[in-house]
């Protein structure tokens, strides 16, 4: 089985991602798609496993293996819960609506050393593009002007919230360069501060429910499991059948 029929067969939920879901979309905005699939648990017995993700098919799209986003999802990566909290869903059948109720179960005080990690790495290109350039990107300085509120309002309530809201226009405003980059590194420095302020109070649990996403995968892994038998033995009742009636 290619990489490209898993995206196309066996994908469980897709949304778009980017500044569409986040509500910083132009016209000159690209629609990235995200998804996750769920590689029959057959391909597993094989010494070569399936892939951990699948880029395409078509541009802007990438997918991951249903355990492997589980697996990134626990460790609170920024990118893989934005996923999960997308306001966009384009596909999501049964075991991609359980997916999307386990979306508390990630979340914890981890994601304060997780958002505050990105945005660092982050904050370190935006320098060094200031240092060789005289400026930064200014679309990627309105990204992590997003990130860190969306880390700061996430440790503050316990929800995860992608969506700018009522600051579309101070952030675009960034993206054009109408902010001087004194300006906005001040704006970033607050923003941390209060992330930092808000940990202490958070509602979040120390730590992501690993057992209930694990009884999760493993439920829709055994379901894959038995619906291979169940084909296989259909087909091998067909097959004895023609050859009984051939007899």
């Amino acid at each position: 089985m290619q990489p490209e029929d898993l995206v196309r067969d066996h994908t469980i939920y897709s949304c778009v991602m980017g500044s569409r879901a986040f509500g910083l979309a132009t016209d000159a905005s690209d629609t990235d798609r995200r998804g996750v699939f769920l590689a029959p648990t057959e391909l597993f017995w094989r010494f070569e496993k399936p892939p951990t993700h699948v880029e395409g098919p078509g541009e802007e799209r990438f997918s991951w293996e249903l355990e492997r986003f589980c697996e990134l999802a626990l460790r609170g990566n920024p990118n893989i819960l934005e996923c999960l909290h997308s306001p966009l869903v384009g596909h999501a059948d049964g075991r991609g609506r359980e997916l999307l109720s386990l979306r508390g179960a990630f979340l914890s005080r981890q994601v304060y050393d997780t958002f505050t990690r990105y945005a660092l790495g982050q904050r370190k290109k935006l320098d060094a593009d200031v240092r060789t350039t005289g400026a930064p990107r200014w679309k990627h300085a309105m990204h992590l002007l997003r990130l860190l509120t969306s880390a700061r309002d996430l440790l503050r309530t316990g929800e995860l919230h992608i969506g700018v809201g009522d600051q579309r226009e101070p952030l675009l405003a960034v993206k054009r360069g109408e902010v001087p980059w004194a300006r906005v590194e001040a704006w970033m420095a607050r923003l941390a501060a209060e992330t930092e302020e808000a940990l202490p109070g958070t509602p979040l649990p120390p730590e992501p429910d690993h057992a209930r996403v694990a009884d999760f995968l493993f439920r829709v892994r055994r379901d894959s499991a038995r619906q291979a038998d169940t084909h296989h033995e259909v087909v091998q009742g067909v097959v004895g059948g023609r050859r009984l009636g051939q007899d």
